[in-house]
């Protein structure tokens, strides 16, 4: 039967890569390369780097393939991202009929690790259902963006006694603070959800392109830094095309 490998490759540094996750790349006949277009170039770009860095098997090969856009969400979010899993959940049922034998092993790079904020593993799963490839699947962890936000600050996620929430732009913005979070990690935030928040004695520590050359990473009082993050991520974002970013928030003490 055929054997997939989900390899997080971590934040954006190819020093996050595990000796787990070099051996899983050296197993593969075949490296899936997602590209997400011109915009995106660097994706595609870092995971070629950690190829040519760590892959030494002779035998293994590379596949691109193209990831459909998502369409802006209309009526439903969860329609929306619905139909776009739908849509690579065929490009990857392709991609294993069609490139791997089999007895063969296929791996998937997913930036940061599969368990979060990925679809990946979700999507392999679409695939399985349908029942028209069969596979065996084995899922490598990897550093996550939430790691590596918090080493580029140097700082502990958790306070002493207190829990950690990790939740989205478009949740903090619906929902506020959680009174029982004394941590907040944000990801997925493409509208600066942190604005949203009434009080600006938060403390931010916010980092973008973490674990990269690009790295940027700023941290204050939310009343103070917030505009500064807002416009420092906004030229980020058109110089590069792209942007992802997470950030930490904490009520004063």
């Amino acid at each position: 039967m055929r054997k997939l490998l989900v390899i997080g490759i971590g934040a954006g540094n190819p020093d996050h890569m595990t000796v787990q996750a070099i051996d899983g790349l050296n197993r593969a006949d075949v490296l899936f390369i997602p590209d997400k277009g011109a915009k995106k170039n660097d994706l595609a770009d870092l995971r070629r780097q950690i190829c040519d860095r760590f892959v030494t098997n002779p035998k293994s090969r590379r596949v691109e393939f193209d990831v459909p856009v998502r369409a802006e969400p209309t009526s439903s979010y969860r329609i929306t991202v619905d139909d776009w899993h739908e849509a690579i959940a065929e490009i990857y049922e392709t991609l294993i009929r069609d490139e791997l034998a089999e007895d063969g092993c296929g791996a998937f790079l997913i930036w940061g690790d599969p368990s979060l904020y990925d679809s990946a593993l979700r999507i392999l799963e679409r695939v399985r259902l349908r029942g028209n490839v069969g596979f065996e699947l084995e899922v490598i962890p990897g550093i996550t963006a939430i790691q590596a936000l918090a080493a580029a600050h140097a700082t502990a996620l958790n306070r002493i006694g207190d829990s950690i929430l990790v939740t989205t732009g478009r949740r903090l913005t619906e929902e506020g603070l959680a009174a029982n979070a004394g941590s907040t990690v944000v990801m997925l935030d493409g509208k600066c959800a942190f604005n949203t928040l009434a009080d600006q004695d938060v403390l931010i520590q916010w980092g973008a392109y973490l674990g990269t050359p690009d790295e940027i990473v700023i941290s204050g009082r939310l009343g103070d830094v917030g505009a500064e993050i807002e416009k420092v991520r906004e030229e980020a974002r058109l110089k590069k095309g792209w942007i992802m970013d997470t950030y930490l928030l904490r009520k004063a003490e």
